[in-house]
């Protein structure tokens, strides 16, 4: 908690200071000279790391290390199912996606139904396994390799994660517990449990764990790495991701249960022009002809800053575009227009995608190489 803006697993409120955030979780800011390890491991950077998007590590550096070494790393990521997915939520597993591309690695993606229910209290636990199915559908849509991708929810998969996540929560005590999430005598006791379960996959493999995610999973880690070595493993490595910002404006982020802050996978081509031109906070002047004299701030405008973040790719462009509403060349309509056909082709291509692996699920949770492998073999 700091003043003006407060980060937990579950709620960010207020405009993030996330050099402030970094002090706060004693993570460190990837760097140039980082960026320069991470472009001559992968032959290239993902536009979230060109433009700043994933901005903080811990043990980033070992994990290149490891994989110049040949001794390689595993990636885990995980979803926590909730109504549809928007587009803040996918943006994450398409740069997961990029990771296993280009380091060959195997990819873990939790879903976790049981922690859903939990901390929600308007939420029955068959509507979060409804939701599961939905959102681990959007998820291989990203393109994941069904060889090397397990995907697997808490409430099926408990039997095998049960004597890992025993034997991370012996190491865990209520105290720390407490502090780390900030836990009430309210709170339910499931919600103590939790964190065993949350922990365990950075243990499915012997190597490294690369934990690419919102910094607000951080206080998870600081616990892994805690207890990790006691256990006879390495401390997991994570790389944060900023929170895709609201349609509504630049503080907390985006939210399922908000309509107007979100754009969804489900979203038409009328409600995304419909939501973008109603909601969508601009950083433009009130009238055309301040516009055109005094220009507008890209810095405060969403449509400007969600292509900066995700949906304009092309750097030439993208500076193309802050030079001209910056001058007034611009105006607000025309920056949203840009935003709306970028998000609607990008819909299009994810439900064509999505269409066309619909029949792949037990591939990727049951069937697959990495998913029969994980059923089978008691490695815990």
């Amino acid at each position: 908690m700091s003043e003006g803006f407060a980060v937990t697993p579950w709620n960010v409120k207020g405009k993030v200071d996330y050099d402030k955030l970094i002090e706060q979780f004693g993570t460190k800011k990837i760097d140039e000279q980082l960026l320069i390890k991470m472009r001559n491991s992968a032959g290239e950077l993902h536009v979230l790391l060109r433009r700043g998007i994933f901005f903080s590590h811990r043990d980033l550096d070992l994990v290149l290390q490891d994989f110049e070494q040949g001794k390689g790393f595993f990636l885990y990521t995980g979803r926590g199912p909730s109504r549809d997915m928007h587009v803040g939520h996918i943006i994450p597993f398409i740069f997961t996606k990029w990771l296993q591309e280009k380091f060959n690695a195997n990819v873990y993606i939790e879903v976790t139904d049981d922690e859903k229910y939990l901390a929600k209290q308007d939420l029955e636990l068959e509507e979060v396994k409804q939701a599961a199915k939905e959102n681990i559908l959007d998820i291989i849509a990203v393109g994941f390799d069904k060889d090397k991708t397990f995907i697997f929810q808490d409430t099926q998969y408990i039997k095998q994660m049960y004597p890992l996540a025993l034997k991370i929560a012996k190491k865990l005590n209520f105290s720390e517990v407490k502090a780390t999430f900030g836990f009430e005598n309210s709170t339910n006791i499931g919600m103590l449990f939790y964190p065993a379960l949350q922990i365990a996959p950075t243990f499915f493999e012997k190597k490294r764990c690369l934990i690419p995610a919102g910094i607000d999973q951080d206080p998870y880690w600081r616990l892994q790495r805690d207890l990790a070595p006691s256990l006879g493993y390495l401390k997991a490595a994570a790389i944060h991701s900023k929170f895709f910002p609201p349609l509504t404006g630049i503080e907390g982020k985006m939210s399922s249960s908000q309509p107007e802050t979100a754009i969804y996978l489900t979203d038409d081509e009328k409600t995304v022009r419909n939501k973008i031109m109603k909601y969508a906070f601009s950083g433009g002047q009130p009238t055309i002809e301040l516009q055109r004299k005094l220009g507008g701030n890209p810095d405060i405008d969403i449509s400007f800053i969600w292509l900066y973040y995700y949906f304009e790719d092309n750097d030439k462009r993208i500076e193309e575009i802050r030079e001209e509403y910056t001058s007034g060349k611009m105006l607000t309509g025309e920056l949203k227009e840009i935003l709306i056909e970028k998000l609607n082709t990008f819909l299009e291509v994810h439900r064509q995608e999505r269409e066309k692996r619909k029949d792949m699920i037990k591939e990727f949770m049951y069937e697959g190489k990495l998913a029969s492998q994980m059923w089978e073999n008691n490695i815990f």
